[in-house]
């Protein structure tokens, strides 16, 4: 080690001697900036008080521009510094959770604001963890979310207090799981949570459902359909055209949410036929049906893994597979129709003559 290296063995509250004249303002949560009467207060106290926190890369005040504002108002040019050394995008992350655990409270209005940022520049957290950060409630922080990220791409995942990435829809999963249930009734749940990513808990409630006979997916826990922006709806083709060229893009996919919203839909409604769930060789067909039954975002997120050199062979597998549904459709409606046409009247044979 360098022993001219002094970054390597300093603790972390380190404190180092700064100019207040070096330092920029700082990209605070609070909407009214610094309070004069606060200020007042501190500069009566203001041996007792902690060190300024700075990001170091842009020499920007992360939390403590009152207590600057007290050093100079007693006469300081300098103030006791602890650097951060973390990202710009975190960097504000970390002056709201400063300002919200000690110091002048932020006003709901404060928070509220910071909520909705932090939003949009980390569209993937939770609910829980914006409302950590922010002081809030999360049923506050999913009202402000349609508002704050209406422009933005929707993601299919948050992470939440845990750290860790948590999907918004596990359908595809599901049906996946339910398919290996299947072909496999003997596989044990934790090699399925492995194959899938799905936790425990949900592999478990899969499997339920099948010894029931019900879909793989309830039907409360499938992501809504999320509006466009107003404009969008006003001027459907044009906005189509520019954001893909074409407009085919935009348009299959939305086509492709509702077909499997629908299809769910009337998975759903089957599974709830009591002439099926009741009887034996209906809960069979039920859960035969689980494991063959396909939507739009199952096949997309299973495409990117088939190799060039093996589109060809998948595709004809592909194509024979709906060859094959499509015979079982044609054979269902043979049998719907033959038991459509009523059957001929017999006609009574005629009574014979008395005396004939």
């Amino acid at each position: 080690m360098n022993s001219n290296d002094r970054s390597l063995t300093l603790p972390a509250n380190f404190t180092h001697r700064v100019r207040i004249e070096a330092l920029l303002p700082a990209d605070s949560p609070r909407l009214n900036g610094v309070d004069d009467g606060h200020v007042r207060r501190l500069a009566d106290i203001y041996t007792a008080l902690p060190p300024i926190l700075v990001h170091r890369a842009t020499m920007r005040v992360v939390d403590g521009m009152h207590r600057v504002a007290a050093a100079a108002a007693n006469g300081l040019t300098s103030v006791e510094v602890q650097y951060f050394d973390g990202p710009d995008e975190e960097a504000f992350l970390r002056s709201v959770t400063a300002n919200v655990a000690h110091g002048l409270p932020l006003s709901v209005a404060d928070r509220k604001a910071a909520a909705e940022r932090i939003l949009r520049s980390h569209r993937d957290l939770s609910d829980r963890a914006v409302a950590a950060y922010t002081g809030l409630d999360a049923k506050t922080v999913a009202t402000l979310r349609p508002c704050s990220t209406v422009d933005s791409p929707q993601s299919n995942i948050r992470i939440g207090t845990d750290g860790r990435t948590h999907p918004l829809d596990r359908t595809a999963e599901r049906i996946r799981a339910a398919e290996l249930m299947t072909r496999r009734p003997d596989l044990p749940l934790r090699a399925i949570v492995k194959e899938t990513g799905l936790s425990l808990g949900t592999a478990h409630d899969v499997r339920q459902r099948l010894l029931r006979g019900e879909a793989p997916v309830p039907t409360g826990r499938r992501t809504p359909a999320r509006r466009e922006p107003a404009a969008a709806e006003d001027h459907p083709a044009p906005s189509a055209k520019r954001a893909t060229g074409t407009g085919a893009p935009a348009e299959s996919a939305s086509a492709g949410s509702n077909r499997t919203r629908g299809s769910l839909e009337t998975l759903r409604r089957l599974a709830g036929d009591p002439s099926l769930r009741h009887s034996e060789s209906g809960r069979q067909f039920l859960r035969w049906l689980h494991t063959h039954f396909m939507v739009d975002e199952a096949w997309r997120q299973q495409a990117d893994a088939v190799p060039a050199h093996c589109t060809g062979t998948v595709a004809e597998l592909a194509l024979q597979c709906a060859g094959a549904w499509k015979r079982f459709a044609e054979d269902l409606d043979r049998r719907r129709l033959t038991h459509m046409t009523p059957a001929p009247a017999r006609h009574a044979a005629p009574e014979s003559r008395q005396g004939a």
